[in-house]
């Protein structure tokens, strides 16, 4: 759920230790304190009175700063953050009850208990299938670890591991090749585990800002921005789904070698090899850089293998640059966190729905599979929209369910088996129309690459019509008179409007959109010049325009301050996203019609203020 859900969710109480977090990383003079100054002077400089969106780009400006402070609560070694952060950082995890996050806590210290037992037994009665290399590297980390803890009882200090130890124990571990599993069960070799009481892991957790908990209905919120910074801070270079994409690719002999290069065992069935490799925060960029690699595999090799896993096998249609094979995989790295933070679903809203609904139907083990693979709460009831809050979307599903049952279910619905049969699914359930709609604001950006990553192919020249024609689809489901007939009859050769809204008793809104590859829409000479000869032009046919209206994805600040000051054609603008969240608020709304008095007020219009308005 991104932080601006989860902070709508809760009341001014329950945001306070957050908002006080901010408040004292932007006191600490950080990397963007320009920006942030700029945005909070425009809004009396109270974070605690500001608007939810403000918190969130303030707090997106702020959030190298928030990674180093939540690294350095790792000093206090009794936390336990590796653990709780492990678990509240998966994706299954943003939305959690306080009871079933006891239980997710009690099962995982148990179980970290019950490895620790068996680790230790095989480091020092040398059973299990640990090598000589490999325990004589944990035998390291571990002497290095227990002097960091340990030294400072010389000194009479209380036990920890300073800043300067933890960068010095990662720089060791990463020579290492150890996983983040791997550090955990030698970190509680010498440290014991125990469990805490989980009223006062909750509140740890709240006081350092990583989880919002609400009262009313004892819920843990971890907003998805948070979520990723936590990753980040565990050395998770990207999240499960994407990491489990990329291992599904791979052939089950070097899914093996890398099992083989950190104790698990490679005879487990590969769908549970897999799952461990994830879960024992194994480096992603490790296993690509190295692990399934044979030693006498050349640099050359190594490219070669990557280029054709990216584009053969993963299909990913985005140029993946890099002069070396290290650059090659950040910039992997770099895609996934885009399609991540993207709200895109890759098929409509309406898709998705009826592809979880057929497939809790069709088979029968589906939902039971989806709950024990994210951890959800005995009996959740799956649909889209819960699986959107959790940043789950159609592909991730169909990735988890095995080959044989995604056969059956394309045999019982007629998708074609024949090529990728994930990508097959998603194609038949696609839903054109509203998949245009969901990705309007981007259209009118005409993002080809992103477009084309979502599912939809346009050619260059099309892209302006395209945009025009959804404007008209989103005015007529905010319930105006899109008039075909008058705007082809006022139209000439030489002014043709993009639309108009016939509002009655010879009273039009004349609209233009506008879609531009650059961020922020400036030629406005050129726009009013235009608008007021289609004004001209519908007058003389005897129409009054008591509205023009201009759509684009964005507008520079100069555009909107020359429309404020243009008084002959009362102006207004609206930015595509705005448009769209205010078509899907009348949606939910309880008018017959749209109040059309709500776009003739400001220059720029805000969707804020407009859904308020309606919602009432």
């Amino acid at each position: 759920m991104k932080l601006e859900k989860v902070l709508g969710n809760l009341n001014s109480f329950e945001k306070n230790s957050f908002l006080k977090i901010v408040d004292n990383l932007i006191s600490g003079n950080p990397a963007n304190i320009k920006e942030v100054e700029k945005i909070l002077s425009d809004n009396r400089n109270d974070l605690k009175s500001a608007d939810n969106t403000i918190i969130v780009e303030v707090f997106s400006l702020l959030e190298n700063e928030f990674k180093e402070f939540v690294k350095s609560e790792f000093i206090n070694t009794s936390s336990q953050l590796d653990i709780l952060i492990d678990i509240i950082s998966r994706e299954g995890n943003a939305i959690i009850k306080q009871d079933w996050f006891s239980r997710l806590y009690e099962n995982e210290i148990s179980i970290m208990k019950g490895k620790v037992r068996r680790f230790k037994k095989d480091l020092e009665e040398g059973v299990g299938d640990i090598s000589y290399y490999r325990k004589r590297d944990y035998k390291i980390y571990q002497a290095c670890l227990h002097t960091s803890y340990h030294n400072d009882e010389e000194n009479n200090l209380e036990k920890k591991i300073t800043t300067d130890e933890q960068s010095i124990l990662l720089t060791l571990s990463n020579n290492l090749g150890l996983s983040q599993e791997e550090i955990k069960l030698i970190n509680y070799l010498i440290l014991p585990i125990q469990k805490l009481e989980v009223e006062s892991v909750i509140n740890d957790l709240k006081s350092i800002g990583v989880i919002f908990y609400s009262k009313k209905s004892n819920t843990i919120y971890v907003a998805d921005e948070i979520a990723r910074i936590l990753r980040k801070i565990r050395g998770k270079e990207v999240s499960a789904k994407f990491y489990r994409r990329v291992l599904l690719c791979l052939r089950e002999p070097l899914i093996n070698l890398i099992c083989r290069s950190h104790g698990i065992d490679w005879k487990k069935p590969l769908d549970q090899k897999i799952k461990s490799i994830i879960s024992e925060g194994i480096s992603f960029k490790g296993i690509l850089s190295e692990d399934i690699f044979k030693e006498d595999t050349t640099l050359t090799e190594k490219k070669k293998f990557f280029n054709d896993l990216v584009e053969k096998k993963l299909k990913i249609s985005s140029t993946i640059r890099g002069s070396v094979l290290e650059e090659k995989i950040q910039n992997l790295i770099n895609y996934f966190e885009e399609v991540e933070r993207d709200e895109k679903v890759g098929i409509s809203i309406d898709g998705y729905e009826k592809l979880v609904s057929d497939l809790s139907t069709l088979l029968p083990q589906f939902e039971s599979q989806i709950a024990h693979e994210y951890q959800f709460q005995d009996g959740t009831l799956l649909t889209s929209e819960f699986l959107l809050d959790f940043n789950i979307k159609p592909r991730d599903i169909l990735e988890i369910i095995k080959q044989e049952d995604l056969l059956k279910f394309c045999e019982h619905t007629g998708v074609k088996t024949r090529g990728d049969v994930v990508l097959n699914i998603l194609e038949a359930y696609k839903d054109s129309d509203n998949l245009y709609l969901e990705n309007y604001e981007n259209i009118g950006l005409r993002n080809l690459n992103l477009l084309k990553e979502n599912g939809i192919v346009i050619k260059e020249a099309e892209v302006g019509l395209k945009f025009e024609e959804l404007t008209k689809v989103i005015f007529e489901k905010l319930s105006f008179s899109v008039n075909e007939e008058l705007r082809k009859k006022l139209n000439t050769s030489k002014d043709k409007a993009d639309i108009i809204l016939d509002m009655g008793k010879n009273e039009i809104i004349i609209v233009e959109c506008k879609s531009v590859k650059e961020s922020g829409y400036n030629k406005f000479s050129s726009v009013s010049r235009q608008l007021k000869s289609y004004a001209k032009q519908a007058e003389l046919n005897g129409f009054k325009v008591i509205k023009s209206l201009l759509i684009s994805p964005d507008f520079s600040d100069e555009f909107i301050k020359e429309c404020g000051l243009e008084y002959e054609l009362n102006l207004s603008l609206i930015k595509a996203s705005s448009l769209l969240k205010i078509m899907e608020g009348y949606k939910d709304s309880k008018h017959k019609k749209f109040p059309h008095n709500l776009l003739m007020r400001d220059v720029l219009i805000l969707e804020d203020r407009v859904l308020k308005a309606i919602g009432k």
